[in-house]
């Protein structure tokens, strides 16, 4: 059984925030609120905490894991290049549920980009993120709290009842912010190319996809 964590989504406790990103830091996994629905957060940078990641939810290892990134340093850390949309999306969207999916920066842990040669980050807004963010100083994985091919959890009660049996810590913030993931957006071609529509509208991204 995971143990309940509450944490206030405005103003998280910083002492509560600082015990989470130790267990972060020696590669534990958490089950956390975002900007949309509840996710599964763990060391970007840890092969062993991004297998963990796989094994939580039964995922395929031949997906690829998105990434929660500190700010648009951090994403472009991460990134072989940057594409031309990237500044004006992010100028636009972050912090928001927007991911955007970019080169990669050789060396990262292969489990994280399943093989790929992408990675999807994004710069979350919700409180309790960011406060994980700041005090980690590295990026946290952000794939949804859920079983593979279960629905996506819009609460604690809802992840405990998937991985209840699979995690240490559930980080209860209250209800999910939105009821769909982020919006992902591929910026590794010529021109942007919607992957997925989700709290981010079409419409809203109409001046970078009006070719598609």
């Amino acid at each position: 059984m995971a143990n309940w964590i509450p944490l206030d989504s405005q103003y998280p406790a910083p002492g509560v925030v600082k015990e989470l990103a130790a267990r972060l830091r020696a590669g534990g996994v958490l089950a956390i609120p975002t900007d949309t629905i509840y996710g599964l957060a763990a060391d970007a940078r840890s092969a062993a905490a991004v297998q963990r990641i796989f094994a939580v939810k039964g995922r395929d290892e031949g997906k690829p894991l998105p990434v929660l990134v500190g700010g648009r340093e951090q994403a472009e850390e991460l990134a072989a290049s940057l594409p031309a949309a990237f500044a004006p999306l992010a100028a636009a969207f972050w912090p928001g549920p927007l991911t955007l999916v970019l080169p990669a920066r050789p060396g990262l842990p292969p489990q994280l980009l399943a093989g790929g040669a992408s990675i999807a980050v994004r710069w979350p807004r919700a409180p309790i993120a960011q406060a994980l963010l700041a005090a980690c100083g590295f990026p946290l994985t952000a794939t949804s709290a859920n079983r593979s091919g279960q629905p996506g959890c819009l609460s604690a009660a809802e992840v405990e009842a998937q991985l209840g049996d699979r995690l240490e810590v559930i980080v209860d913030g209250g209800p999910a912010a939105a009821p769909q993931p982020s919006t992902m957006l591929d910026l590794t071609g010529g021109e942007p190319r919607l992957l997925r529509e989700g709290a981010v509208p079409r419409s809203a991204l109409a001046p970078w996809l009006a070719r598609q």
